[in-house]
């Protein structure tokens, strides 16, 4: 799938097939997808944090409270920034949201459904999943993303530009 095909056709899915799980492989091309963001001065600050475990998932639906998707996703990726890497930490927002988008633009690609679900900056969530996965006090989550096959249509593009908010040379 080209990529404006995937940026135009993506959607924020939240019912998935339990019992499909995803292939390395396809996994292996979504984490390099993320990897692939680019960040302030090339720092690459973040982690991925595969969860494949059954069990794992499922209680991630009890840390977060709208994460219940997870209780039928294949596995979920939480994308977490180490704070300690590099001078230019005040950009790690732009860097780990540039890394997020990737991975959803790669499921997508891969022809699987995804949901962008918010952690940082909810001093709460941050802190169950730091609790629930033993992350070092560097390392801050930033988004969890459940992901899996899907029977949710992502097919039809939608007319979502708005005329009224692009400006040429001045407001």
């Amino acid at each position: 799938m080209d990529a404006l095909k995937a940026i135009m056709t993506r959607r924020s899915v939240r019912k998935f097939d339990v019992k499909k799980p995803i292939s390395k492989d396809v996994v292996e091309k979504i984490l390099h997808a993320g990897m692939s963001a680019p960040s302030a001065v090339n720092q690459q600050p973040w982690h991925f944090l595969v969860i494949d475990e059954r069990a794992l998932l499922d209680k991630l639906a009890t840390v977060h409270p709208h994460a219940a998707m997870c209780l039928q996703a294949s596995l979920a990726i939480i994308l977490c920034v180490d704070e300690s890497m590099g001078p230019y930490r005040p950009f790690w927002v732009e860097d780990m949201s540039a890394a997020t988008q990737n991975v959803l633009l790669a499921v997508r690609a891969c022809e699987l459904g995804a949901v962008w679900v918010g952690v940082y900056p909810n001093c709460e969530r941050v802190h169950g999943l730091q609790k629930l996965f033993d992350l070092p006090k560097s390392v801050v989550p930033f988004s969890l993303i459940p992901i899996g096959y899907t029977d949710v249509a992502q097919h039809e593009v939608l007319e979502r530009i708005k005329k009224e908010r692009v400006h040429h040379n001045k407001w």
